[in-house]
């Protein structure tokens, strides 16, 4: 329960799991029990990471794919940290005026003639997930990616039941799947959407899957499901793509290295740029530093404008100055340091109100997973096809959704984020780690574009400074703005006029954000795993164990 005994504006609606061998938790079931067999199989948390990845590819398929892009985070038994930075990027041959925009001001200025950046072939950038996924276990993993890719073939060859989540996701973009016969055959039989409890078998993409566990990621980067892309890419005439078998082929899954902050003597660690939230939660952090929002309470108004006011800083931050650190140098000590924290005490103010702010999109469709083993292994990682079934066409005899990761980039040439090749969007994406005395506190993550690293970091304040549990704090209410409007969820409802009264422009919306999940370390061993309400996330705890050395049943 919380520190203190205010009661809280909320009732979680879902159950955390305990166990003392590993745990493994996703935004669908059937992905966490793919973790969850690694484990039992005597994989470690890596294994288990890339068979969950690997198994929401199929289960999950209109957030993430072979054919996306993400950001995994790893911990190791020796405390390093190791970001793998899987994002998608603009192909070789890509250029800044390569979309034609059809209006310099929002709501329409990422829109482009023809919708040829978010549908379509032209909307695809080069993968990066597979390779990813690949390297990581290739490194760190214990058993045979054989082994770790067959729950995925499993359940694309036998099929498995469609969630009610699964199926509304369908329904919202019908109406562009049903125009390409190969991913409307799959996910719109006899032209409708995929109801729930319909048994979704996905033959095409199962022999792909066999073929990647023979091939590895050379499969995709440079083999026949490559080809096979790149074939459906340049067939659309003018709407062909720009991504070759060269781009596939040398694309790189670039390692990088961790940011590492503090926080009331807790050390936050997350991804460095080009994602966000390592140094933006950081930063966010360090200006909460120097407030007791214990004594202001969760449940206040005074704490959510100040959250508020926090996260506007934030954003203005990260507009001016984040990247893709080989195009832009980012000044990331500087915005990490307690003392540029102290400078921006003074933007923030008594009276909230909207300011300026330019026009954007990053993708709010996204997976999460938070895996952990028994010997210290942190798998926090977040990947995504970019949009809701990401191109939305399908690769004949394949099975793979391409993404549609080129909607990230501004379409109109000589801006910062234009189209360059070689480059990847900044991203919002928070797989964090969370350290105390050096050792494993939580690990959390979740979906939802620019709501992801906000809320992130309200979960950390939840369990740090409010004193709640796993379960308690990824269901917690949360609070976002960029600068104007202010989003509150329901539970924070009652906050709207007295919010408004500060200068909000306050809206009440049914969820800020995504699923988010995470693990908490006991010290005593055990972990506890926490899904929340805003997805199918579901927590696979391993405990037990296998019998002492010598022991038979005997009678």
């Amino acid at each position: 329960m919380p520190s203190d005994t205010t009661p809280l504006p909320f009732i979680c609606r879902k159950s955390p799991a305990r166990g003392s061998q590993g745990v493994v938790v996703t935004n669908h079931p059937l992905g966490s029990a793919a973790g969850h067999e690694m484990l039992a199989f005597g994989g470690n948390a890596v294994d288990a990471a890339v068979a969950a990845l690997l198994a929401l590819t199929v289960v999950e398929p209109m957030m993430v794919g072979i054919a996306g892009g993400g950001v995994s985070h790893l911990r190791l038994p020796d405390g390093t940290h190791t970001v793998y930075d899987c994002l998608s990027q603009a192909g070789a041959s890509a250029t800044p005026g390569m979309f034609t925009p059809v209006s310099d001001r929002l709501p329409d200025y990422m829109e482009t003639a023809g919708r040829r950046n978010l549908v379509g072939a032209s909307s695809v950038a080069v993968p990066g997930n597979l390779r990813g996924w690949c390297q990581m276990h290739a490194q760190h993993g214990a058993l045979p990616f054989a082994d770790v890719i067959a729950p995925a073939i499993r359940l694309a060859a036998g099929g498995f039941p469609v969630t009610s989540y699964l199926s509304s996701n369908i329904e919202r973009h019908a109406e562009d799947m049903i125009n390409d016969p190969v991913i409307s055959s799959i996910f719109l039989p006899d032209g409708t959407p995929a109801k729930p409890g319909h048994r979704l078998v996905q033959a095409d993409y199962a022999e792909s899957l066999r073929l990647i566990a023979t091939e590895g990621a050379d499969a995709l980067h440079g083999g026949a499901l490559g080809q096979a892309l790149v074939n459906r890419l340049n067939t659309g005439g003018e709407d062909a793509g720009h991504v070759s078998m060269d781009d596939l082929r040398t694309y790189v899954a670039r390692e990088r290295d961790a940011i590492f902050g503090t926080y009331r003597g807790h050390d936050i660690v997350g991804p460095p740029p080009p994602a966000s939230s390592g140094v933006h939660v950081t930063q966010m952090l360090n200006m909460l530093e120097a407030y007791d929002l214990k004594a202001m309470g969760f449940d206040s108004v005074e704490k959510l404008h100040l959250l508020a006011e926090v996260i506007r800083v934030g954003f203005e931050d990260r507009r001016a100055a984040s990247g893709d650190p080989d195009f832009v140098d980012i000044p990331v000590q500087k915005l990490i340091s307690k003392e540029y924290a102290a400078e921006c005490q003074a933007r923030l103010r008594d009276v909230g109100g909207a300011t300026p702010v330019p026009p954007g999109y990053e993708s709010n469709n996204t997976t999460h997973i938070t895996v952990a083993d028994r010997d210290g292994r942190i798998v926090s990682a977040t990947h995504t096809i970019n949009g809701l079934f990401g191109a939305r066409i399908m690769v004949p005899g394949t099975g793979i959704i391409p993404n549609n990761y080129m909607y990230n980039f501004d379409p109109h040439p000589g801006k910062a984020l234009s189209v360059m090749p070689g480059k990847r969007v900044p991203t919002s994406m928070a797989p964090m780690i969370v350290l105390r005395d050096g050792k494993p506190a939580f690990a959390l993550g979740l979906p939802g574009a620019l709501r992801i690293f906000p809320s992130a970091m309200q979960a950390i304040v939840n369990m740090i400074d409010f004193g709640m549990t796993p379960q308690q704090a990824v269901e917690a209410p949360r609070v976002w703005t960029e600068g104007a409007h202010v989003e509150l969820e329901p539970a924070y409802a009652h906050h709207k006029e007295a919010l408004a009264a500060r200068g909000h422009e306050v809206q009440i919306v049914p969820h800020i954000a995504g699923g988010m999940n995470a693990i908490a370390f006991g010290a005593d061993g055990e972990m506890t795993g926490a899904a929340c309400w805003r997805a199918d996330g579901t927590v696979s705890a391993l405990g037990g164990g296998l019998a002492g050395e010598g022991i038979a049943f005997h009678i």
